[in-house]
């Protein structure tokens, strides 16, 4: 069975009260920020883009668990920031990770959800036999104009997941896509901020989508929301995935572990790596997971996982990586002068 062979995340350490953006902002700025259930946020450092981010988080990964370099055939970074218009992300990642020259290396895009097609992709080239082991990663420094909405909300960190069919830790049961061309969120090419409908990113796009997807793997599995123990759904904000799980039955106590949200900030295709990331550092052997995630433009892909006795094995030490937990935990705050100059919103000249 083709599943999550290791996992690692990863978080920079600078953070960002939500009440500061609103404090520049002012007028309705506190409202939105209480709206959105969003306390603060990750920043990256100075130094810190979606390539360096994916090399760490892919590091963290390997520690967990020593895959030979030269047995990874496929590396997929999935981001709506790569650092290069024309240069792959994936590539360089390969390279400081020692696992070049691969066998195949891409960018994917496809909004918040790229991080989890790039897990699909994997999961066929381990089951046709072309690779041993694929890496998908989701990560972004993700973007928001100065006073958007998107401001108090869009952050920086992602995950790399590892695919293979040698003693997974979490054994993938099914995968399923729900896809349309609802346009809510867009960035043409050379337009430095991205641009939304407001509220038809909620509906129909963001619900319409995520119960989609959803119900077609509940349908294809058989499964009802209590046959699982865990679930993660895209988290752009604290209120959508709470909203959206209650519509398809879910618990608050099954969201919980994977909802890094409010401390973190929306990651876009990070967002569901790090939650699946988040919940697996709490995992027991036969635990079930539901996954369900969303790019804007729109799609979302879902799976079914079950945690197996392998993540409790010596084949695996989770010790080994900070969690996510750990990661969000003794953030380094900025004051928005600061912020804006890490996000490049202002530069010397």
């Amino acid at each position: 069975m083709v599943g999550i062979i290791t996992y690692g995340a990863y978080i920079p350490r600078y953070r960002i009260k939500t009440e500061d953006i609103a404090r520049v902002w002012g007028a309705n700025g506190p409202e939105i920020a209480a709206g959105l259930g969003v306390k603060e946020k990750s920043v990256p450092d100075l130094d810190e883009d979606t390539i360096s981010m994916s090399v760490e988080a892919a590091r963290y990964a390997l520690a967990r668990r020593d895959v030979p370099r030269d047995a990874i055939g496929a590396i997929y970074v999935g981001s709506e920031s790569h650092p290069y218009a024309v240069k792959p992300s994936a590539a360089t990642v390969g390279e400081a990770i020692g696992a070049t020259p691969v066998m195949t290396a891409a960018d994917y895009e496809f909004a918040c959800k790229a991080g989890t097609a790039a897990i699909q992709t994997c999961m066929g080239l381990v089951k046709s036999g072309m690779i041993k082991y694929g890496c998908a990663i989701g990560a972004d420094t993700a973007q928001g104009a100065p006073g958007d909405a998107l401001e108090y909300t869009a952050s920086a960190g992602g995950a790399a997941i590892f695919i293979g069919e040698d003693n997974p830790i979490a054994e993938i049961n099914h995968t399923c896509s729900f896809t349309t061309d609802t346009p809510d969120f867009w960035r043409r090419e050379g337009q430095e901020y991205p641009r939304h409908g407001g509220r038809f990113s909620g509906d129909p796009a963001y619900f319409k989508h995520i119960q989609g997807a959803a119900h077609l793997m509940l349908e294809q599995m058989g499964t009802e929301p209590s046959d699982y123990d865990y679930a993660i759904f895209h988290q752009p904000n604290a209120k959508f995935p709470t909203r959206v799980s209650k519509m398809l039955g879910f618990t608050g106590e099954q969201i919980k572990p994977g909802l890094a949200v409010p401390r973190l900030g929306n990651t876009y295709s990070g967002a569901v790596p790090v939650g699946i990331s988040a919940t697996l550092d709490v995992a027991k052997p036969g635990d079930r997971i539901f996954v369900t995630s969303y790019g804007s433009g729109a799609g979302s892909d879902a799976f079914d996982i079950t945690v197996t006795d392998a993540i409790e094995s010596d084949v695996f030490d989770r010790s080994a990586a900070p969690t996510v937990e750990e990661l969000l935990a003794n953030g380094k705050y900025l004051d928005y002068a600061l912020y804006a100059k890490h996000k490049g919103k202002i530069v010397m000249q």
